[in-house]
């Protein structure tokens, strides 16, 4: 890995090296956090986490081959190298931002308070039609996901697309220091994390942190149909780029189709180019994202032709609206997180699918005070939006059902109180041919419904 040498992180983290000198000169072949995962001539991280303390497993990963260790305390009678540090965490943060600066690979951050990792996939894809590019796997998007992700940057590698993802003030500013994006993309703003952000305009200023970290010559691309985004004028002297549904944004598309579950078609216009695309995932949502990568495509010379192809290329991930068909029924994994917004576009999306709809729905998090009144605002959402039954499962989604029932009578609602008693149940509520949209937070580890649902 470019430049890192045991000597290079030892200085950029702030740590004491102890170990053989004729070591200091070596560099590392990747980084982990993980024992299991230790390679020879990796540096290994030791996390403290709530039930396990990575220290413990020092000296087996150096036995497996590893260059070296960082360690929060000081190891005694040992004879390999490591280096000690004040804090592994923030270590490992100090040394992806030196080992990004080595690499001159221009930055992609995405952020946003919905649809970040749709996004991200769609502008990873376009882009891999000129660029060698590198995305965010999983939920690597946090203050240790963000580094971890960069470590798997190589020197080949020409693009890097950065999924960044907050809940709290000042977060965005420790990613964005590491990523220091050469591109800006905000998603939207939404009613995420109000119980750390307050509103929405806490929202908004917490993902525009983003922008203090941007390069001089950078760029920022943003929803101009969002009504917060919208009035982000400039920064530094860099105009956004806005994409959306009205002819005033500089990316749009119009003539849009809907071919329910199989997916979205639409004429995307930019830069006095006009082309048609066919988006493989359903929801118009699934536009925004499209006309966010083709105005970062745009920016990174892509032609119009190897920007349709790239969204024509897209393919689902797991737990992100992912289709899955049984021999009984098709289910629509989007159980990977939850919130008003997101749990309205997958709603508006069930009610295109065939036989029953049903909405399997859990709670939502971090929604602070209004976190009653949200859920209910769901329920109210789900009783009109057209779909067949309900099935809402957890203590804030009791809420959810009861102002469904009260809202459409008609709409067959049914209530469980956790995940244990809706897993016992599900087989009685669902019938073959059902369409059925499994979604709440992922602390509700509803990827066991899908699961069960794979299993009837």
């Amino acid at each position: 890995m470019k430049n890192l040498t045991l000597k290079n992180i030892a200085q950029v983290c702030h740590g004491i090296y102890y170990g053989p000198e004729d070591k200091l000169e070596e560099e590392i072949q990747s980084v982990t956090t993980d024992s299991r995962k230790t390679v020879k001539g990796c540096l290994f991280v030791p996390i403290v986490g709530e039930r396990v303390d990575g220290h413990n497993f020092i000296s087996q990963v150096m036995k497996e081959g590893a260059l070296a260790s960082l360690s929060e305390r000081k190891l005694e009678n040992v004879d390999f190298p490591y280096i000690q540090v004040e804090s592994s965490l923030q270590a490992v943060k100090d040394i992806a931002e030196f080992y990004l600066r080595q690499l001159d690979i221009p930055v992609v951050g995405i952020t946003g308070s919905v649809g970040k990792t749709s996004t991200k996939e769609v502008i990873a894809s376009v882009l891999a039609q000129k660029y060698r590019t590198l995305k965010t796997q999983g939920n690597f998007n946090n203050e240790l996901g963000l580094p971890l992700t960069v470590f798997r940057l190589r020197q080949e590698d020409e693009m890097a697309v950065l999924e960044m993802g907050i809940s709290n003030f000042g977060e965005m500013t420790r990613l964005a220091r590491i990523a220091r994006p050469d591109t800006s993309v905000i998603t939207n703003i939404g009613t995420c994390h109000l119980e750390n952000l307050g509103d929405r305009d806490g929202v908004l200023k917490a993902k525009t942190e983003v922008f203090d970290f941007l390069k001089p010559d950078g760029h920022i691309v943003l929803n101009g149909d969002d009504d917060k985004l919208c009035t982000v004028k400039e920064h530094n002297g860099i105009r956004p780029v806005f994409f959306g549904l009205n002819d005033k944004c500089d990316v749009y598309a119009d003539h849009i189709v809907n071919y329910g579950l199989k997916g979205m078609s639409c004429t995307i216009h930019i830069d006095q180019e006009v082309f048609s695309v066919n988006i493989p995932m359903p929801g118009r949502h699934m536009v925004y994202n499209a006309l966010a990568a083709a105005a970062v495509g745009k920016i990174y010379g892509l032609t119009s032709e190897q920007i349709r192809d790239g969204i024509e290329a897209l393919e689902p991930v797991s737990g992100r609206f992912k289709m899955i068909e049984t021999e009984k029924f098709l289910v629509v994994d989007d159980c990977y997180n939850a919130n008003p917004m997101s749990m309205k576009a997958s709603l508006d999306v069930l009610k295109d699918g065939s036989g029953r709809r049903v909405a399997v729905l859990g709670d939502m998090g971090e929604l602070g005070t209004d976190e009653i009144a949200l859920h209910e605002e769901v329920g109210e959402y789900a009783a009109r939006c057209g779909i067949d039954v309900l099935i809402s499962t957890g203590k804030l989604s009791e809420y959810m059902a009861k102002k469904a029932a009260e809202v459409n009578p008609s709409l067959k609602v049914i209530y469980e109180p956790d995940k244990d008693h809706l897993l016992r149940n599900l087989e009685g509520y669902v019938c073959k041919g059902d369409t059925i949209l499994v979604k709440a937070s992922h602390f509700m580890n509803f990827e066991e419904v899908v699961e069960k649902l794979q299993n009837l």
